[in-house]
């Protein structure tokens, strides 16, 4: 195609936008504030997620949500102060905490995710930044296999995308991850899923595969869009306007400002993730686990041990809170008690929420500019699948599969 391609961000959706569009040939200029994978892609689990295709929104969570809140050894806090802003967004986000809405979302996350090893082999093929990408198992432990039954409802979803998992208990669970606390008393292991050793590094060295192919990047802040005659003409920066002829939208949570001059009102907002590195650390696992009755994911990772998955609702603005980090330190070693390491590095991070758990994909109205962000969670582990449909759209290619389910137009003014 002709013209110029803008790309608002740098994180992984962005860096894998770009690098499908050179590919395909398009020159490409690709804007953030800062350098490529240190916003949100830097810090997470790194897992390549490929079963992760079933909301938080599920059936039950309404009744339950209070107590949530209230246990100080369960992961999911609140700033407090923050619930009168949250509130319109909570009301969207809890109505679709029911069965149908669940399944329904759950089939529109599974071709975002489903083969994200693949797709990120695709992304990185005959690069350096393969040495980042990791084939491993993902194990979730359970206390015992009652807790694995008691979860039985998101299992029912996995497998009727295909995956089904391999089941270990008592003994054997030591002899799948040696590491694991006796407590576990039941390991469900996913095979031909991975990770990625290193998520910050692995997103710049994606982006020196993005420069090398002839893509541009820029450091500025974007404020603006000039929308002459209705469509795309420019990209209005801290640095001046910069011309185009297509923009992809690729800002999680710091887009919906930015949606608002495009004429559209998305309910997102911050989850607000929590990891820790420890680093140089002996005693973990040797594959990525989610240590379910903690809610976090342990993921031997190039500087050692991360653990991410606490999630926290009070905005953009406010700073990290201790109560997540001590809860993950007392988490961490209730699951792997022979841990040690050396230093501790702490993170905290802003992933993009939409109320309706869906990201948003694809073009806003007939703009010419195109949306590529809200995956939540799961945004490393989509990030390649997105990338390579908003190149596909770009470039006239006919995407094989239903877009429909993530088209932003759902929050236009009716």
């Amino acid at each position: 195609m002709t013209g110029t391609i803008i790309i608002i961000g740098g994180g992984i959706v962005g860096v894998s936008t770009g690098i499908w569009l050179r590919r395909y040939g398009a020159k490409v200029i690709l804007l953030d504030r800062s350098a490529p994978g240190q916003g949100t892609s830097f810090g997470n689990a790194g897992v390549l997620a490929a079963c992760s295709m079933v909301p938080v929104t599920a059936p039950g969570l309404i009744p339950k949500a209070p107590a949530m809140l209230l246990n100080k050894d369960f992961p999911l806090f609140l700033r407090w102060g923050y619930l009168p802003k949250l509130a319109p967004w909570l009301m969207k986000y809890l109505s679709h905490a029911n069965d149908r809405e669940t399944r329904r979302i759950a089939q529109g996350l599974t071709p975002i995710v489903a083969d994200t090893v693949e797709q990120h082999k695709a992304l990185v093929q005959g690069t350096n930044a393969a040495d980042w990408v990791t084939d491993s198992d993902y194990h979730f432990a359970y206390r015992d296999r009652a807790a694995f039954d008691a979860d039985g409802y998101t299992w029912e979803l996995r497998r009727a995308a295909g995956f089904l998992p391999e089941i270990a208990e008592g003994a054997a669970v030591r002899e799948v991850e040696p590491a694991l606390s006796p407590e576990m008393g039941c390991l469900a292991t996913m095979k031909d899923h991975g990770f990625i050793r290193d998520p910050g590094e692995y997103v710049a060295a994606l982006a020196r595969v993005f420069t090398d192919l002839g893509g541009e990047i820029r450091t500025a802040e974007v404020v603006d869009f000039d929308l002459s005659g209705g469509r795309i003409a420019a990209v209005c920066t801290t640095d001046g306007a910069l011309p185009c002829d297509r923009v992809v939208l690729a800002t999680g949570v710091w887009s919906k400002p930015l949606m608002q001059k495009l004429g559209l009102s998305v309910p997102l907002e911050s989850e607000r993730g929590y990891h820790i590195v420890f680093e140089g650390a002996v005693g973990g696992p040797q594959a990525p686990t989610m240590v379910t009755s903690g809610k976090f994911v342990a993921t031997p990772m190039a500087a050692g041990l991360r653990c991410a998955g606490v999630v926290e609702f009070g905005g953009l603005d406010a700073g990290p809170s201790k109560a997540p980090f001590a809860l993950l330190r007392r988490q961490v070693r209730v699951a792997y008690p022979s841990l040690t390491h050396g230093r501790e590095v702490e993170w905290m991070g802003h992933r993009p929420a939409p109320a309706d758990s869906l990201p948003l994909i694809g073009e806003i109205a007939e703009t010419g500019v195109l949306s590529a962000f809200g995956h939540h969670h799961i945004g490393l582990t989509g990030g390649p699948k997105t990338g390579r449909l908003i190149a596909e759209m770009l470039t006239g290619s006919v995407p094989n599969m239903d877009l429909r389910p993530y088209t932003p137009n759902r929050f236009a003014a009716r």
